[in-house]
This record gives C-alpha cells, structure tokens and sequence, in this order.
C-alpha cells in the first residue's frame, strides 16, 4: 500500500474506533468543518461540524454502552489529494430502552486532502429495505 492508502485507511479506522467509543471529541477532528453528512434520520442532510457533531451525540446518546460497528466489504481508492470509500456496517448494541439492537448500513465516505492532512469531507449511511414490505431488512441472528 502507498502512504497516502495507509493515512486514509488510519483515518476511517479512527472514525470507526471514536465512533465505537463514542468518543465525540476524538471522532470530530476527523472531519473537514464543511462536511456534508447524509444519514438515515431526519433532517436526513447535515452540513458542516455543529450540526454533524449534534447528529452523532444523537445517536451516541441512543445506546447504553458502546457501540459496535463490524465492517466488512470494506473497499476504498486514493487518488493524489482525493479518496473514497464504502462498506457495511454491522451497527449493533443495547439501546437506552434495554433492547439490544443489530442492523446493517450502508456507508459510502469520501475524503481530501486538506493542508496535509486527510479529512471526511461527506458520508453517506443508508439503511437496506424489503422491496416486498418497504420495511428494514436486517440481518439474520449470528
């Protein structure tokens, strides 16, 4: 892998790692301050680092606990001051409510360069549905 491979593969393992952690301090640094941030829950477009913060406490706040995030089918390409990436997410935990929970996102992230230093510039999560029922599909028990 070149160097700039093993920054941006650094740096989306960080945000996985803080964002496990909850760790909303640690995991801010890692976006540029005109991130664009797609998620599932409404407004659905969050835009720059106030609002992307106050979507992740949202969701931290969420669980009891940490939260895991299992990647797999993780593919990613770098260019000289641009990179991109996608993968699933096995997002799962104890919801503040006692339920455990388990689904599977969807998440494309994209990343530049800026003054040196890599940085999410946009992600984007979705959630896969049903076609027959228009529902969440989640994975099966493991």
């Amino acid at each position: 892998m070149t160097r700039d491979e093993i920054e941006v593969r650094a740096l989306l393992e960080s945000r996985v790692d803080a964002a496990q952690a909850k760790d909303i301090d640690r995991l801010m640094p890692l976006f540029a301050s005109d991130v664009v941030y797609f998620d599932v829950v409404p407004p659905m477009r969050f835009a720059g680092h106030d609002e992307v913060r106050k979507n992740f406490v949202r969701w931290f706040d969420g669980y009891e606990g940490p939260i895991t995030l299992e990647t797999r089918e993780f593919t990613f390409a770098v260019g000289a001051d641009v990179a991109f990436a996608h993968m699933l997410h096995l997002d799962s935990g104890t919801r503040t409510n006692g339920m455990r929970s388990s689904m599977l996102v969807r998440s494309t992230v994209c990343c530049r360069r800026v003054s040196g230093t890599w940085l999410i510039t946009h992600e984007h999560i979705s959630l896969p549905i049903d076609p027959e029922t228009l529902r969440v599909w989640l994975p099966p028990e493991e």
